[in-house]
């Protein structure tokens, strides 16, 4: 395993896409990455509001109606977990790109270090999290936010409500390890997107925010995740290539905005 820092690491900072589009710059990354192009950092928006699935979360759970009626997109990640609602303001959503053989051969002690940056990011903002410190049942299984809190992976505020939802998606050369970060209350939105939600109640006792922790502007919280990714990995700032977005935008029609992929979990791509 190669020394994180000794690496060619690039910064993008917050940029906007549509959720097709963010998955798919994802998987782009990895194929610069393990192509010996730099590893990739990154910090992101979701315009318009999508509701990212999990891997293996069955359709049925969604309310199509309500998303299509209120313009909120619906993705399919590589990752598993549950559903995440996304918009503009109430979520920090970031990616953690690199080649395989850089990092340790083991899922979780990847997952640890990668989660360094995010943790740093919280210190930044004067707000304590950790991993959780018990096991927890689920509420919803299919939200990500209420599924059964396991100590090893999820990260919660010292109340013990989660703040911040992680996954890492192992490919054959590279790996991607994504994440949401909760900074405003979004509830009523979020639990709406789900076809047989709990109560904003029940959500609300699970989990909790940057703003409701400390109060911070939603700029300031971004700077600190972006400075917390770069100080990690002594990254340079970079920028999308014209190459790597065309192919991602090619990607992002062909599969993570296709029925075949969301509705039925299907690759188009092969």
């Amino acid at each position: 395993m190669a020394d994180i820092d000794d690496q060619e690491w690039r910064l993008i900072r917050e940029d906007v896409r549509r959720g097709p589009l963010n998955m798919a710059l994802d998987e782009i990354a990895a194929e610069t990455a393990a192509r010996g192009g730099p590893r990739t950092l990154r910090v992101y928006r979701w315009e318009p509001a999508t509701l990212s699935l999990g891997y293996h979360q069955d359709p049925s759970t969604v309310d199509w109606e309500f998303c299509e009626r209120e313009g909120i997109s619906v993705t399919r990640r590589p990752t598993g977990g549950g559903g995440i609602y996304h918009d503009s303001h109430g979520d920090i959503s970031y990616s953690i790109v690199a080649p395989a053989d850089e990092l340790p051969g083991d899922l979780m002690e990847t997952y640890e270090l990668l989660c360094e940056p995010l943790f740093d990011g919280f210190d930044r903002l004067d707000t304590p999290v950790s991993f959780a410190s018990e096991d927890r049942p689920a509420i919803h299984d299919p939200a990500c936010y209420l599924r059964a809190l396991h100590p090893a992976h999820d990260v919660v505020a010292p109340d013990g409500r989660k703040i911040s939802g992680n996954a890492q998606y192992r490919r054959r050369d590279s790996v991607i390890q994504h994440g949401s970060i909760l900074f405003d209350d979004a509830t009523e939105r979020h639990l709406a997107c789900f076809a047989d939600p709990p109560s904003a109640e029940r959500f609300d006792e699970r989990v909790t925010n940057v703003r409701e922790q400390g109060d911070v502007s939603r700029e300031t919280a971004v700077a600190a995740f972006e400075d917390a990714l770069a100080d990690w990995a002594d990254a340079e700032e970079g920028v999308w290539s014209d190459g790597e977005l065309d192919r991602a935008r090619e990607r992002a029609r062909e599969k993570f905005a296709s029925d075949d992929w969301n509705r039925r979990r299907e690759d188009p791509t092969g």
